[in-house]
């Protein structure tokens, strides 16, 4: 899956030993926030030191990042897990601000400017009266 936005927020890494192997790990999460009318925040991971220093991903970037969702379950409970294998940078750098971003979909262009007259003006009218000729008003609720 991905999905496109800005880095609004680097959290602390978290390292520590595998009880399986014995070897080192490392964690980096992430913020990302969509660019929509609307904004969704996703916190996802990258895991590993040599991918965490590839992508080094910085506070305020636009970036589309492919990533997976799995769950696993710990002591009763489950938990998800987002994790990023691949991040692409200033995908949507040209696009004008506010407008809405999805990985994979084409930009819109942006809105014309406002006409001098009404859009209502320009709009056809809309014939209110049935088939029969004269407008029946016994069909209104009140």
């Amino acid at each position: 899956m991905d999905l496109t936005g800005r880095i609004i927020a680097v959290l602390p890494e978290r390292s520590g030993t595998s009880a399986r192997t014995g070897s080192e790990w490392k964690v980096a999460s992430y913020v990302l926030e969509t660019q929509e009318q609307y904004p969704k925040k996703m916190c996802f991971e990258v895991f590993g030191v040599e991918r965490i220093q590839n992508f080094n991903i910085q506070v305020g970037e636009m970036m589309t990042v492919s990533f997976d969702i799995d769950a696993h379950e710990y002591n009763g409970r489950w938990f998800n897990s987002i994790r990023a294998f691949r991040v692409d940078r200033n995908v949507q750098a040209q696009a004008p601000e506010g407008a809405p971003v999805v990985a994979g979909a084409p930009v819109p262009p942006p809105a014309a400017p406002f006409a001098s007259e009404p859009a209502a003006a320009a709009a056809p009218a809309i014939d209110q009266t049935p088939f029969g000729g004269e407008p029946d008003d016994s069909q209104l609720p009140f």
